[in-house]
């Protein structure tokens, strides 16, 4: 059976590009008489909002789309903690208690989510009145698992090589999980069988390929659609674009809005392209 799912964090409203997610995540397993699935991901600490998850369903039930929710990110901690001893235990995490201004006073390169780690803190003892981090040694699990394989429906047969991001952080100072570790649990014991996410997320499953591996974990395929943009780039909750709220609290037909995105007919501005 096919399982997508649509995970969006309340951190802030959801836009069109969110939208067109969530519809291509659900036709894709309404056409394969599959399950659509509703995770709310809201271990974003202070930056998470309850609220919002409210208007999440309102959005999706104006839209036309059916689900079924999955828990909450904040109802599954004791499986990221467990996780994350596991890697622990074998070797394939080590703390960091590097800032931010440590990083970048390394002068390291740029990878997709910004400054690539150095691995200054791998080997060190552990310093344990500073907040640390727990990093992934990414080499180590990559000679652990193996020639790790994914399917892209849209890019076809990848060999994940998740060097690109150096040794990510796992358990964050300020939360129980990274994304990276969160959302590769929870696909998993969601049975997601096809991740259904934006282009700008391709390079990350990668990692969640290889935490697969290590893990032990199901693997899924994926599928990255194309993304929209506006004058100013991709849409996105940080820049302020136009919420889907707004939209149906001005009266605005739901429906009639969602029919026009799978046609890919949208609103003057905004384009899709991939990231």
């Amino acid at each position: 059976m096919v399982v997508t799912r649509f995970a969006p964090s309340p951190n802030g409203p959801l836009h069109l590009g969110h939208a067109y997610s969530a519809i291509t995540a659900h036709d894709l397993a309404r056409d394969a008489q599959g399950r659509f699935l509703l995770r709310i991901e809201d271990i974003d600490g202070p930056r998470s909002r309850p609220e919002l998850a409210d208007e999440f369903r309102r959005d999706l039930e104006w839209l036309g789309l059916e689900w079924d929710e999955v828990p909450a990110q904040s109802s599954r901690l004791d499986s990221y903690r467990e996780a994350a001893n596991q890697l622990l235990s074998e070797g394939l995490l080590y703390p960091c208690t590097c800032t931010r201004a440590h990083v970048e006073a390394m002068a390291p390169r740029l990878g997709p989510e910004g400054l690539i780690y150095p691995g200054t803190c791998r080997g060190r003892s552990l310093n344990p009145d500073l907040p640390f981090a727990l990093r992934l040694d990414v080499e180590t699990a990559m000679e652990r698992a193996g020639e790790a394989m994914w399917d892209d429906a849209i890019r076809g047969a990848q060999q994940a090589d998740p060097r690109e991001f150096g040794d990510v952080v796992l358990v964050r100072k300020d939360a129980p999980a990274s994304y990276h570790l969160a959302a590769t649990l929870d696909d998993a014991a969601d049975g997601v069988t096809l991740v259904t996410r934006g282009m700008d997320l391709f390079a990350a499953s990668h990692i969640h390929r290889l935490l697969q591996g290590v893990l032990g974990l199901p693997v899924p395929r994926w599928h990255h659609h194309a993304l929209l943009f506006d004058r100013d780039g991709k849409l996105a909750k940080r820049k302020g674009s136009p919420s889907l709220a707004d939209r149906r609290r001005g009266g605005e037909d739901g429906r009639s809005l969602a029919d026009a995105l799978r046609e890919n007919r949208f609103p003057a501005g905004i384009t899709l392209a991939n990231a």
